[in-house]
This record gives C-alpha cells, structure tokens and sequence, in this order.
C-alpha cells in the first residue's frame, strides 16, 4: 500500500512597519509560537534616522493554527495595537496580479515575460498595454493578451482612464513600466501609489531626459546604471527599490554602453518586481526598506 505524501503546510508572510520600541521582535515570536506557527524565517531593522521599525517573518501553519482570519484578529488586538503597528499577513502562495505597461524598447519585457514563463518571477499576467503595435506578437507568444491603446496629448487622458478600468476589472496588484515611455500624469500617480514600478535608463539622479548613454558618454562617465523605483507625482524621483553599476572606460562608444545599460535595466527591473511581488519592500517615508 502506498503511503499518500501529505501536504507541504501553508504559508504566510507578516509584514510590520511601526514606532520603533523595545520588545517587538519578542512579541511578534511569542504572539506566533503561541499558536504553535513555526517561524520560517524572519529579518527585522530600525532606523534611526526615522525611529521607525520594520520585519518581515515567514511563519507556517500547524495543525493546531485556527483560521487566518481569527489569527490576524488576535494579532490586532494583542500585538499590534500595543505598538501601533501597521500590518498585514500575505498568503505566501498568492500570486499577484501583475500588468505591464511598455513601449517600444523590449529587452525589459522579454526579461520579464522569460522569468515569468519559467517560474523565477511567481505572479499573474492578465495583460500588457502598449501605445505601439511592435511587441504584439511577442506577447500574444506567450499567450497572454495584448492591449494597444495608443496615446496623444488629446487622448491622454482617456488612454489612461482605460489603463485604470483595466486595472480594477482585473484586479490587478501591481503595474510594471517596462520601458514605457509616457509619463503618466498626477491622477494616474495618485491612483496606482504604491503599486506602479517604473525602470529608469540611469542611476538616478544624472542624465534625465532622452538619450542618456549619449548624454553620459559626452560626459565621459566611468560607471553607468539603472534605477527601479515606484512611481510618484515627482517625476523620477519616488521611492528606490534597487539600483544596479557597471564600470566602463573611454573606449566605450554610446552603442556599447547602450548595450550594457540595457542588460542592467533588465535584471534591476526583475529584481525589483521579485522583492515586490514577495513582500520584502517597506515604505520608510520617502525611501524604502528592502529585506533581500
């Protein structure tokens, strides 16, 4: 008779943002042992600079856990009322739904599209959105659908009124700027707050504008990088979540360095949308606490 394998134990991820305070860490592991929940892993930092606290624990069911639900209650009350935590416990197999905005440029997209198709990157892909025609049949490839909604000075405003329809119909809950090369306007900003990545062709905050390896290499720079960040009303200056270097020398040409940039654009993006999707960013103000 085969013995039938049982089922891995399910998963959960609490992330915490609070004041920072002396015995946090000893009561989040006692709240948590106490129901017999065995602590898979856990990171925690606080900042002096903003007095702020922030962890990060991945913690398993037990047969004896009750329902989540009454979990997160007794959390509430027990723990994170004491000190004043803002919280939130994310299913660890929940794959979130992702939609991705692009362009023309698709070096972001194709590295993206291969991390999701194998696995790397754990998420949902209901849609791509695209002002241009060029990468449709790149990602209709990967069976996913395709929208074009082109865009112009006139239309803007309803071009992203459609982006935004999408995002609620399809509950959507993370937007991905793949080397999309509009910028969105404050409402839309303020609509996706927190959950918009865009990837910019620097290392913030040098070289803005059009054609920055040109601009980098009439300046003769030794080191050229990328930035991801979310997106805020402030034109590339929101919230960083990973940036990424390379060194290069003066016998590089603008195509070369072109070349490179792009590389780097793509594995900062990627990395960006992991620690994301996985709940490893904390808003700490105006920057971020990642937990790699």
């Amino acid at each position: 008779m085969t013995k039938t394998a049982s089922a891995a134990p399910k998963r959960y991820i609490l992330t915490i943002s609070c004041p920072d305070a002396v015995g946090i860490v000893a009561g989040v592991a006692g709240f948590l042992s106490g129901f017999g929940a065995f602590i898979e892993e856990s990171s925690h930092f606080g900042d002096p600079t903003t007095d702020r606290f922030f962890m990060r624990t991945v913690f398993q069911e037990h047969p004896s856990l009750p329902a989540i639900a009454e979990v997160e209650k007794s959390f509430a009350q027990d723990v994170a009322a004491k000190f004043n935590m803002e919280w939130r416990i994310h299913p660890a197999d929940y794959k979130p739904r992702v939609l991705i905005l692009v362009s023309k440029f698709d070096h972001c997209l194709n590295d993206i599209l291969y991390r999701y198709r194998t696995g790397q990157l754990r998420m949902d892909i209901p849609a791509v959105v695209s002002n241009h025609r060029d990468l449709e049949r790149l990602v209709e490839w990967h069976g996913i659908p395709y929208h074009h909604l082109p865009v112009d000075q006139a239309s803007k405003a309803a071009q992203e009124a459609q982006i935004l329809e999408m995002v609620d119909r399809l509950q959507i809950d993370l937007v991905v700027l793949a080397r999309y090369m509009q910028i969105l306007s404050g409402e839309m900003c303020e609509a996706l707050s927190g959950r918009c990545i865009n990837i910019h062709h620097s290392f913030l905050p040098s070289f803005k504008g059009a054609r920055p390896y040109y601009q980098a290499h009439a300046r003769g720079v030794k080191i050229i990088g990328a930035t991801a960040h979310y997106v805020t009303t402030d034109l590339d200056e929101g919230p960083i979540i990973e940036q990424e270097v390379e060194r290069v020398d003066h016998a590089k040409t603008p195509e070369d360095l072109t070349a490179i940039g792009r590389d780097i654009e793509s594995r900062v993006l990627a990395r960006a949308v992991g620690y994301h999707i996985e709940h490893r960013v904390l808003m700490n103000g105006i920057k971020t606490v990642v937990f790699k």
